[in-house]
């Protein structure tokens, strides 16, 4: 999608993906620093670059992870715009004004949800399959001005979100068994594939709104486009038809 951006704007630049471990992760942002680079992170690495950038937005303070970085005076700039991406993404399902939410993980963009949560003022229960992590993540989300529990069974709620890497592959188990959501009325997916993912398609066949996680990368990846090219307004029309173009089964 970024790179359909650059080409519907004539830009001079290019989007790859780089595959880093964890034990070269201080060296590729010291070579993103050094070269005046910018991209994004994904799993497993947001809260680790969150401890090595620089400088770093209030908001990626707030999340202590970051999918989204840039290079200002030589020294790279952290942020996260998974927490615009979830309100919009969950805007399009309709569901800004559910005020009971469920995240199932306790990772970087578990965390996203959370700060999302807090500045929408819905009530977040979490769900891992650690129990220590999900209640570590409720008090967490506590602290920076959220309302979070941790739950291991069934919890009413209006908002189910998955922020766990499962569905990646076809053979994932589904991340939560639809049987524990009484009450839901949507569901979020952060996990994006082509044909869109075995939860979603459960999820509808018994009656709800569900949606992946691409509306999501759109909406990430058009502000981060706009961190990396300041005072210009990335074209997202543009970019959810390149995902859209990916992502067809």
């Amino acid at each position: 999608m970024h790179n359909a951006a650059f080409r519907a704007l004539g830009l001079d630049a290019v989007y790859v993906a780089m595959r880093v471990s964890a034990d070269a992760l201080t060296q590729v942002l010291a070579m993103q620093a050094a070269t005046g680079g910018a991209g994004n992170v994904t799993v497993p690495h947001k809260e680790a670059v969150e401890r090595s950038v620089a400088r770093k937005t209030d908001v990626c303070v707030r999340v202590g992870a970051c999918n989204t970085f840039w290079t200002e005076d030589g020294v790279l700039v952290g942020d996260n715009t998974d927490v615009e991406g979830v309100g919009a993404a969950l805007g399009k399902l309709g569901a800004t004004s559910f005020t009971r939410w469920l995240v199932v993980g306790t990772g970087g963009s578990a965390r996203a949800v959370a700060v999302a949560a807090a500045d929408r003022g819905a009530t977040l229960v979490v769900r891992s399959r650690d129990g220590a992590r999900a209640r570590a993540f409720a008090t967490w989300a506590t602290g920076i001005g959220g309302n979070a529990t941790a739950a291991d069974g069934p919890v009413e709620i209006d908002v189910a979100i998955n922020a766990t890497p499962l569905g990646l592959t076809g053979h994932d188990p589904l991340p939560i068994d639809v049987n524990h959501l009484p009450g839901v009325q949507c569901a979020l997916d952060l996990v994006y594939a082509p044909g869109e993912t075995r939860w979603v398609h459960t999820l509808r066949e018994r009656g709800l709104v569900a949606a992946d996680g691409r509306e999501m990368l759109v909406q990430q990846g058009a502000a981060a486009f706009e961190r990396f090219f300041p005072g210009m307004d990335a074209p997202i029309e543009v970019m959810r038809a390149a995902v859209v173009r990916a992502l067809r089964r």
